[in-house]
């Protein structure tokens, strides 16, 4: 792959599979595709039936990844992720202890309510997300690429959870809200999911094609000034430091971190690339800022009670960012 125009050929492929099988959504699906060129991971945060295992899966089969799922309860254990070593006896009756892999070991993971399981088993699915590798009785397994997590988590039903700590938190290229289908988009999911023809997506690339389209994407040149625009936007969410307005001094207890800045940057860039550009343009940040921005902001007691959330403190912030 050389060229933009093959890498939004392949980008619009994929989205027409995925289309196939997945009603609307196409915020979710935009955001997702990036997660995973980028080498990212993505949490979803969204009421139970709205199709985000199905995304997942369906992604698995459009690229002929393989694919995984977790579902996270309180007494899953770290082994039950990563695996462990087994005693095992080979034909001539000597033991030895061999690996058996855990669920990890997948091109395309899904964490399915990833908070409901302890900080332990947390650590263990993060840690591995971070390196790219897991480590047991101090040997170390590397994770084939693309490696791609994408987590969920119900935010009503927050009874017996463990909330992801900010610094887990913050291990995610993006957090994408999943919102519930309008009328028309409702009428179509029954069409689809009642009758006897079950739609399917064919597959379109591969993991080759998705590791090469994240290197282009990170060769794209971004200008210095937009540059500027993201580091001036990351510091503006720091009720501390000078860039910070008085919402942000209001509302925000603690700022994005320089992690929130490259998901920015890696995120634009890969906007730039699927709208058919070769150069990052301001709105490329601005598509990609609220999902880069909502989980990494920690907003007080006051926030709370006032109902500001981090999306209002953010498009506040670009409305008010000169460019």
């Amino acid at each position: 792959m050389t060229t933009p125009q093959e890498f939004r050929t392949i980008a619009a492929n994929i989205k027409t599979e995925l289309q196939k099988v997945i009603v609307g959504q196409d915020d979710v699906i935009q955001h997702v595709l990036i997660g995973l060129i980028t080498g990212g991971h993505v949490l979803l945060e969204g009421v139970p039936g709205l199709g985000k295992t199905m995304l997942v899966r369906t992604l698995a089969d459009v690229l002929d990844l393989e694919f995984s799922r977790i579902q996270f309860t309180p007494d899953l254990m770290p082994a039950d992720i990563i695996g462990t070593d087994i005693l095992d006896e080979d034909e001539t009756g000597r033991r030895g202890f061999r690996f058996q892999s855990g669920p990890i070991f997948a091109n395309l993971v899904l964490a399915d309510e990833i908070n409901r399981a302890t900080p332990k088993t947390q650590s263990a699915m993060l840690e591995a997300m971070q390196e790219k590798h897991v480590t047991v009785a101090n040997k170390t397994y590397p994770l084939a690429p693309p490696f791609f997590v994408l987590a969920t988590q119900n935010p009503l039903e927050m009874e017996g959870t463990y909330p992801l700590p900010e610094a887990q938190l913050d291990r995610f290229l993006f957090k994408v809200n999943v919102g519930f289908p309008d009328a028309a988009n409702l009428v179509e999911i029954l069409n689809r999911t009642t009758s006897s023809t079950v739609p399917t997506a064919s597959a379109v690339a591969n993991a080759n094609t998705i590791v090469a389209m994240g290197k282009l994407a990170r060769d794209v040149p971004v200008a210095s000034h937009v540059s500027r625009y993201i580091a001036e936007l990351v510091v503006a969410t720091h009720p501390e430091l000078d860039g910070a307005n008085d919402l942000v001094k209001k509302y925000v207890r603690v700022g994005a971190s320089p992690r929130a800045a490259q998901s920015l940057m890696l995120g634009a860039k890969t906007t730039a690339l699927l709208a058919g550009r070769y150069n990052v343009a301001f709105e490329d940040v601005q598509a990609v800022a609220p999902a880069a921005l909502r989980h990494r902001l920690l907003l007080n007691f006051e926030a709370q009670a006032n109902s500001i959330t981090a999306d209002s403190i953010v498009a506040e912030l670009l409305r008010n960012l000169a460019q």
